[in-house]
């Protein structure tokens, strides 16, 4: 029997092993989108991100709330956080400020304008790729890390009954983010690892 290491390296990207073994599954009805509002700092974003967002902002200006508008007007849709990272603006020092309610359901306004056909932008892939975090190394090398967050228990038990394991849960995102090739890779050797254990 086989131990699995606790990170592999899928051409040049290290994926923490626990993104194949832990189990997670969104539960929007359970959380409400807490995971929007929660936190001390907006959502990782690059500059081209930046650039699509304020493309898009016309289009989903109308379902921010006021306080977001106000940031947006003041420092723009993203800044710089105390570790350097570029990251979406945020309102009363935690909300995203493309935060939208439906029905007491927090949802990402940008998404939902990508959803209906009025935005080319979906949302930035680290929200996407979420609850997996990615950290790009000075080498140059990239890490995929589980991010284990409380607001998430009711995605974990989700995931849990479903036997969905964190990289099939994410394979739209994953595969946007490093190409159909490397999602293959990737199941490919969590098959083996996992058949081995």
């Amino acid at each position: 029997m086989m131990k699995i290491p606790p990170i592999i390296d899928i051409d040049g990207i290290l994926v923490s092993s626990d993104i194949l073994t832990e189990c997670f599954c969104c539960d929007l009805d359970a959380c409400k989108g807490i995971c929007c509002v929660e936190g001390d700092a907006g959502a990782p974003v690059t500059t081209d991100e930046v650039m699509a967002i304020e493309d898009s902002l016309d289009t989903v200006w109308e379902d921010l709330s006021a306080s977001a508008q106000a940031v947006i007007d003041r420092q723009g849709v993203a800044y710089s956080d105390p570790d350097g990272d570029l990251v979406t603006s945020i309102v009363g020092g935690k909300d995203c400020v493309f935060t939208c309610y439906d029905n007491g359901c927090c949802l990402c306004a940008l998404e939902r304008a990508y959803r209906n056909g009025k935005a080319k932008f979906c949302k930035p892939i680290s929200c996407a790729l979420y609850p997996i975090r990615e950290k790009r190394f000075s080498s140059g090398l990239v890490g995929l890390n589980y991010n284990r967050w409380a607001v998430c228990k009711d995605a974990v038990k989700k995931g849990n009954e479903l036997q969905l394991p964190v990289y099939r849960f994410l394979e739209g995102p994953l595969t946007r983010r490093f190409g159909e090739a490397w999602y293959k890779e990737l199941c490919e050797v969590a098959q083996q690892l996992l058949a081995a254990e």
